[in-house]
């Protein structure tokens, strides 16, 4: 609207310069001096206008050359943050590899430490036994021997499968032949265990092996 008034004004000043230089030879000196001033006036205000016109566009230039850069700012940011999110991510891909490789290695440690205590008595059995000639007493020993063995398995979570008299059941029991059953309530059940299954904290870890009545 400002703009539009000014042309408006603008037109009229030269309309009427024009007018005047028509009648210019007819101008009393304060009608010229009149006329010089309106020349002036319209001069400078054009001088005015341009100036507008050019702080405009070099205001325009630098809010364009302060975005770019505000823009350009946060595209660095943000490729920085995705460059760290990646270190670390590769960082904690290492590390947990090589934790599940460690966790492999020793993962029987516990149980094998637990052991150690019946390995040291089987050494002291076997040395035993080439010394004594008292059947009594190796049997005894042996016997010591198994039952701290079996004792340590039990407090690692280690159960022995009971199976003899239980329904055949594939999902527990490998059945390795079938026999006549010696009565007609052992059909189908198990007779004889070849092998004990066993559970590990209620897991099933080994499957039996046993006979079967028919």
């Amino acid at each position: 609207m400002f703009f539009k008034k000014k042309k408006a004004m603008n037109d009229q000043a030269f309309d009427k310069k024009n007018a005047d230089m028509e009648n210019q030879d007819n101008m009393t000196p304060d009608q010229n001096k009149n006329n010089e001033a309106l020349e002036d006036a319209l001069a400078s205000e054009l001088n005015v206008d341009d100036s507008m016109a050019g702080t405009q566009k070099l205001e325009d230039q630098l809010a364009e050359e302060d975005e770019m850069a505000k823009l350009k700012n946060e595209v660095e940011e943000a490729k920085d943050k995705y460059l760290r999110l990646v270190a670390e991510f590769e960082n904690f891909r290492r590390r947990n590899a090589k934790e599940r490789v460690e966790l492999i290695q020793t993962a029987g440690k516990d149980i094998v430490q637990s052991l150690l205590v019946v390995l040291d008595d089987t050494d002291r059995a076997s040395k035993q036994m080439e010394k004594s000639t008292d059947i009594d007493a190796l049997k005894e020993g042996v016997g010591l021997v198994f039952n701290k063995l079996r004792g340590v398995m039990q407090q690692k979570g280690l159960v022995k499968m009971e199976s003899i008299g239980q329904d055949f059941d594939p999902e527990l029991h490998e059945a390795i032949t079938e026999i006549p059953a010696p009565n007609e309530t052992m059909v189908g059940k198990v007779i004889d265990v070849i092998e004990p299954g066993y559970y590990l904290n209620e897991k099933l870890i080994r499957h039996a092996k046993v006979v079967v009545g028919k």
